[in-house]
């Protein structure tokens, strides 16, 4: 093909940039976004959530790592690592750094943490907070056992008076 001709469609996929930004001070991407060490400097990355038992860490110097050791199974249990890992990203964001949370793909387990993250702290139900992580990653996806552990977080932050619920039913004087 000379210059200024199209590559046929369909013959390269491009493939989506290791990370993107989901919210001020967050990141989501793949386990490749944790070794690009310019990216993460560039965006003030100072904490990075590797939400996986296997992919390797952060390498940017000054980076630190917290890590989730979960695999992408809907029996994992990614519940009771919601809280203590929301409160870690909103402690370097805080702080004036960035996060990044990550898995293999970018697809299932860092996306259900940063739709927990932003329930938790940014006061969004799961269907915004979740509508807000698609747009800026498409390809994220919680699979099914995580979906049902973010409907679960959903509850507790509602009766906990974190999230706003469902419209209440009339109380009595307004009937």
């Amino acid at each position: 093909m000379g210059p200024g001709t199209a590559e046929p469609r369909g013959t390269l996929e491009a493939a989506p940039p290791p990370f993107a930004r989901v919210a001020p001070a967050l990141f989501l991407g793949n386990a490749r976004a944790a070794g690009a060490t310019d990216l993460l400097v560039r965006a003030g990355v100072t904490l990075c959530v590797n939400v996986s038992r296997q992919q390797p860490g952060p390498r940017a110097p000054g980076v630190a790592e917290l890590r989730v050791p979960v695999f992408d199974d809907p029996a994992e249990d990614l519940l009771a690592h919601l809280e203590p890992t929301c409160a870690a990203i909103e402690a370097a964001a805080r702080a004036g750094g960035a996060c990044l949370v990550y898995c293999k793909n970018g697809r299932s387990r860092s996306a259900a943490i940063c739709t927990a993250y932003l329930m938790r702290h940014r006061g969004l139900n799961l269907a915004h907070a979740f509508q807000k992580v698609k747009s800026a990653r498409p390809v994220a996806e919680p699979n099914p056992g995580f979906w049902s552990q973010l409907q679960k977080y959903e509850q507790t932050l509602q009766a906990q008076g974190r999230l706003p619920g469902e419209p209440a039913a009339p109380s009595s004087e307004e009937r």
